[in-house]
């Protein structure tokens, strides 16, 4: 069977395994498109995707066009001949110019069961919503916000006390076998794309940090899962009273408290098991906390450096 001349596009870490695979099962990968290179950390010096240094490993050519629609762009694009382009949180909307450009068009690995969850924040928005089940969907890309048939998808399920950065590691798990499965069964001539009904779609949206402020009026099971759902990023947090000034808690990992009662944001203790804080129903225990310029410390080490009387309000 003949082996396809691919474009791959994507920028974060969820792509990388899927980019190694199709290399490893000797497809030709014909380019690799990824993000202009963009300041990180706190020094914001430029820093490459984790697909450009991936890339860079497997000795396949890079290119970083700030606007990919554009017409030299498209131009570009087309002299790589390429059969498939496979797509994974490139970051970048595709016009209908980049999506014809292939012979067989685009495919998007999206990371949640489609047609629940089209967007931009898929992994975040499965746990928000409480759902019991995530997966890979592997689609074809039209022009709408992840609107095109679905050609494989498989689902798994969720942990309990699971994150948004252990979601994430899973789902880049899945996909390579799910990617390879497709693009077998492709050339075989036995994939079957299916319609998405739009009717059970559900929309989620590009977060931003000021998403990770936590609400506590809400019930604990929605604080909870915001707390899941938003580690690492974009990082739940609240405010919080330090020497007559309010500064900012991060808040990296907590514990439900469902029989408890009491006002909103109020701390109800504060020891070594950690930092009680009462919610709209039950409560959370803050079980791992930073404070502005700190380190993570468990919540009781954060205690010994800034006692935290009974009946502070957070919020």
């Amino acid at each position: 069977m003949s082996q396809l001349r691919i474009v791959f596009m994507g920028t974060g870490e969820i792509g990388v395994p899927s980019l190694r695979a199709l290399v490893a099962a000797g497809h030709e990968v014909v380019a690799v498109y990824t993000q202009p290179d963009r300041p990180a950390g706190r020094d914001m010096k430029l820093r490459p995707s984790p697909v450009k240094l991936a890339a860079q490993q497997l000795g396949l050519p890079v290119l970083q066009p700030e606007r990919i629609r554009h017409a030299a762009e498209v131009e570009q694009l087309k002299a790589f001949q390429p059969d498939l382009a496979i797509v994974v949180a490139y970051g970048q909307i595709l016009p209908k110019s980049v999506l014809e450009t292939p012979r067989h068009g685009c495919w998007n690995i999206h990371a949640s069961l489609l047609p629940r969850h089209r967007g931009a924040a898929p992994i975040q928005a499965v746990i928000l919503a409480g759902d019991a089940q995530s997966g890979v969907t592997i689609m074809q890309m039209d022009e709408g916000l992840d609107t095109g048939p679905i050609l494989i998808q498989e689902a798994f399920d969720l942990h309990r006390h699971e994150t948004g950065g252990s979601l994430h590691d899973r789902l880049g798990e899945q996909a390579p076998g799910l990617l390879m499965r497709a693009v077998a069964e492709f050339q075989a001539g036995t994939l079957q794309p299916t319609p998405q009904d739009s009717a059970l779609s559900t929309y989620a949206p590009k977060l931003s940090r000021e998403n990770g402020r936590i609400d506590w009026t809400l019930s604990a099971v929605e604080i909870d899962r915001q707390i899941r759902a938003f580690t690492p990023w974009p990082g739940a947090f609240t405010a919080i009273d330090q020497g007559g000034q309010p500064v900012v808690l991060k808040i990296h990992r907590s514990a439900l408290a469902r029989k408890l009662r009491g006002e909103p944001g109020t701390v109800l203790k504060a020891d070594r098991r950690g930092i009680l804080v009462a919610a709209g129903e039950g409560g959370i225990l803050l079980l791992q906390v930073q404070a502005p310029g700190g380190k993570r410390l468990a919540a009781h080490q954060y205690l010994l450096g800034h006692p935290l009387p009974v009946g502070s309000r957070l919020g």
